[in-house]
Parts: C-alpha cells; structure tokens; sequence
C-alpha cells in the first residue's frame, strides 16, 4: 500500500475537533495531522481501565485454581504476568502522539507490503475478542431480560458497533464515565461475594506441577494484558504532538494493571466456587435479587464498551491491509462476524474454548513485537521524528521472515486443550511460547535487517 494509497478519501475522512465533538468519526488509517490533535494523557488511564474490568478478567483468575495454584501463588504469577504483558502496550501507546497513527498502519515501516500478514491475523484476532468478551455480555442481558440468548447477543453487538462507528473522541468519553461505574458495581459485588466466602491460600499442586502450573498462569495473564499492543497507538493518535511521553505511558499502565489487578484479583479468590464460567454462574453465586441483576447490568455494559475498541481497531486493522472500506463500514463487518463466533463459542465446553482464545489469539504477538521495537528504536535514535508516509522500510523480506521464524519457534513451547507442543509437556505444562516468539524474532531481524540505522538511508 503507498503514500499515494494512505492520501486517499477511504483513508482520510472526518475528524473530531475535540474531546467534546461526538460526531461520527469517518477518518482512518491516515496520520492525524497535527493541528487535529486534542486531549491529555491522563484520559488514557480510563480508555485502559474500563475495557478490562470485565468478566473476562475475573474468570481469567478462576483459572488458576484448576492448576493447582492457591490465592498468594496465583496473585503472584498474576501481577508478573500482567505487569510483563502491559510494559509493551504502554510503550507503544507512547508513538501515537509523535505520528498521529495507528499501531497497525504503523508496522508498515518495517513490513512495508507484508504488514498484510500482521494484519490480517489482528483483524481475526480483533473478531476472536469480540466474541469472547460479548459471549459474556449477551448471556448477561439474556438473563437479566429473559431474552433468547441469539437477541441478546445482537442488542449487545449492536450498542457496541455504534460505539465503535463513531469512534475515538465517543469511546474515550464512554470509558471515562464508565470506569466510575465499574469501580462501584465491582466494589460492592466484591464486598458481598467475598464476604463469608473462604479463600482457598493453598496449593493443591507440588513440586514439577506447580511450577508448571505458575508459568502457565503467568503466561495466561500475560497474554490477556499484551493482546492490547496491536491496538495501543490507536487510542492516543489524536493527542498532541507535545504530549509528555511519560505521562502516556505510566497513564496506560497503570490502567491495565489496576483494572486486571481488581477482576483477576476476584477470580482468584472465588477460585473453584465458580466453576461455572456464565454469566448466570455469577449471579447465583451473588444469591439472584437487586445485587444479581446489578452483576448482569455490569457484565453486559462492560462488553459493550470493551469490544467497541475491539470493533474500532479491527476497522484500521482491515484497512491497513488495503481494503478500501470507510473505518465505519469496517467496524461493522468485525461485529457481524464476531455474531457467528459467539454462537460457536456458546456451544460445547466453554472453559476450554476460553482458554484457548486466550493464548492462541495472542501467540503471535511477542514475534510482531521483535520486530516492530527494534524498528522503531533505530530509526528514532538521536531523537530523529518518522513520516510514516515516506519511511517504509525497503526491505520488507526481513521483517516478515523474522515474524514468521518467531512464531514457528514459539509452536513446540505452545499449551493449550487444543495442542500442546512437546516442550510445554516436558515442561509440565510451563508455556514459554511469548518468551521465546520474542527472542526468536528479536534475534532473526536484527540479524536480517543488517547494521543499518534505516533501510531508506
């Protein structure tokens, strides 16, 4: 895809002109020009926090007591995986401001032409969470409304397609207000699930299986917080150019890791009593009335606003990969599919098929991020700014050989219901596949890329 390509009127489009223009947004994948940024850094806290305070989340933590892992060994593992999982996405939440562009058209300038293999496993992986997350959220409303649970389902998809069509200034408002109200559905749904509820402190797994068993969690959290790197620029492209770059940083940070710290926290201690991954199975356990309708409230409204960032970065995603769709027609074509997906995920054993979203559709991420950084390292050494439009790398070949060597490297180290290499089995389960996809692809671009500073010069 050239510069000539970006210029054009399906990459460009409305812009907002403030936190307050809640108009449709038309524009895409295009940089925001300078004098079209708005906003501070500190908004960033909630656009991270709101989308993660989920079910999602809370039964992440549940996981840990099917590996054997007691509450103190599993807050452990999950505040490394989680912290290790955030560190990248908040750093590349950082180039936004300096390019005014989204993460995905960004990793044009070390794949130039090949960005369409990256950018096509995150459109799919964008669909992949819109369905794991709205399964939740549409289980909640069909119970709360007696609704069949395909209605249910639609409403939600629906609400969060609108959200996501008009885009970025409308997503950051929803997810400020929303935070507030998450903060206290969560804090009192907390107070009386864990009030006279025991919290299991104990490993029921030793030796060879409980160190299998904490990498694995770590790994598990881990994957939940880094599958938001693909989308981190996309949500801070609008801010000023002078934006301090620390403040945008510590901002995401810390709202990834405070609102995965609370639901994963919460899992954790219901451990096994919620064996039943439902949205139903959380409100039996609150004992139904005024405080079981109040959790299905919050699970269907904190899915609409997760996954109307899913439906907006999976309309760039697609974008990026040369069709020429209007960001908001894009937005709509992730949430029809995410329809059919969740109607899949809703049959059979959902326990596995979470999980199994979980890692699968985040494996591929640590290689994307050897290659990226490492890119973006040298060609803003010595402080020298990029034009995204003009900077594309020359040598494509590298980037995408490297992505594709990491990814192969990680399969033997992978463990999930659905495979599990040889490696992690050896291991007693440890999944090492992020750690080494990293290296991997770290180690083959470098190598590939050769010494020069950028592949232009």
């Amino acid at each position: 895809m050239s510069g000539r390509g970006l210029g054009a009127e399906v990459f460009g489009g409305r812009m907002p002109a403030g936190g307050r223009d809640l108009a449709i947004e038309t524009h895409g994948i295009k940089p925001v020009p300078a004098d079209n940024r708005f906003g501070r850094p500190w908004r960033l806290f909630s656009v991270w926090f709101a989308p993660n305070l989920t079910m999602t989340a809370v039964f992440t933590g549940t996981l840990a007591a099917s590996l054997g892992l007691g509450f103190w060994t599993g807050l452990a593992a999950m505040l490394a995986g989680t912290v290790l999982g955030s560190l990248p996405v908040a750093y590349l939440s950082t180039w936004g401001p300096r390019t005014g562009t989204g993460q995905l058209p960004l990793a044009r300038l070390p794949f130039g032409g090949g960005v369409v293999l990256p950018g096509l496993v995150q459109w799919l992986g964008s669909i992949a969470w819109d369905a794991l997350v709205g399964l939740f959220g549409g289980e909640a409303l069909a119970e709360l409304t007696g609704l069949p649970f395909w209605a249910a389902v639609l409403i939600v998809l629906v609400l969060q397609c609108a959200l996501g069509v008009f885009g970025y200034a409308l997503i950051h408002r929803v997810q400020a207000v929303m935070s507030v109200l998450l903060v206290l559905a969560f804090a009192a749904l907390t107070v009386k699930v864990l009030s006279g509820h025991p919290i299991a402190a104990a490993d029921t797994a030793a030796g060879a299986d409980l160190a299998g068993g904490i990498v694995l969690f770590t790994t598990i959290t881990l994957s939940l917080a880094i599958s938001w790197a693909p989308y981190a620029s996309d949500f801070s492209r609008y801010l000023p150019v002078a934006a301090s770059s620390r403040a945008v940083f510590w901002a995401t940070l810390l709202g990834l890791v405070v609102s995965y710290a609370i639901g994963e926290g919460l899992g954790l201690a219901l451990g096994s009593s919620l064996g039943d991954h439902t949205a139903s199975g959380i409100a039996q356990l609150l004992g139904g009335g005024f405080l079981g309708a109040l959790a299905l409230a919050v699970i269907a409204l904190a899915a609409v606003s997760s996954n109307a960032m899913n439906d907006y970065s999976g309309s760039l995603a697609l974008q990026t990969v040369g069709v020429r769709l209007r960001r908001p027609v894009s937005a709509v074509v992730v949430t029809v599919l995410a329809f059919a997906l969740i109607l899949w995920m809703h049959s059979g054993d959902l326990s596995a098929k979470f999980e199994n979203v979980l890692l699968f559709v985040s494996y591929w991420i640590p290689p994307f991020l050897g290659v990226v950084i490492p890119d973006w390292l040298a060609r803003t050494r010595g402080g020298r700014r990029v034009d995204v439009l003009a900077s594309v790398s020359v040598r494509p070949w590298a980037a995408v050989v490297a992505f594709v060597l990491g990814f192969g490297a990680a399969v033997p180290f992978m463990n999930t219901s659905l495979y599990t290499g040889p490696v992690a089995a050896a291991l007693h389960g440890a999944d090492l596949a992020y750690y080494v996809g990293l290296v991997v692809s770290l180690a083959a671009y470098l190598l590939l890329r050769g010494r020069a500073a950028v592949d232009l010069e």
